[in-house]
């Protein structure tokens, strides 16, 4: 059986879902704060939670958008990037 892999709420960061399967984001409706968003993969939460307490001294991470944070964190945990992969933005 796959290991189930649990889901957070890109909005509110409050509710979950656990689903059987790996994939990087669902978008549903959330039972939290009612809103249709990307339930993203918490191993990427994680990882972006890390890059938010000591953003990469090599880019500007405050100037980047959520949604931008989070496709960062998911390459790097997902696709095995590094985050030297990714440019400084000038």
């Amino acid at each position: 059986m796959a290991r189930e892999r649990t889901y957070r709420c890109a909005n509110c960061l409050d509710a979950t879902i656990t689903r059987g399967f790996d994939v990087s984001h669902i978008s549903i409706n959330c039972p939290e704060c009612d809103s249709f968003e990307r339930f993203v993969n918490e191993d990427v939460i994680a990882k972006y939670d890390d890059l938010e307490a000591s953003p990469p001294e090599h880019m500007d991470w405050d100037a980047l958008s959520k949604l931008e944070k989070f496709y960062i964190s998911d390459k790097l945990v997902r696709e095995g990037y590094d985050i030297e992969d990714f440019g400084t933005g000038e």
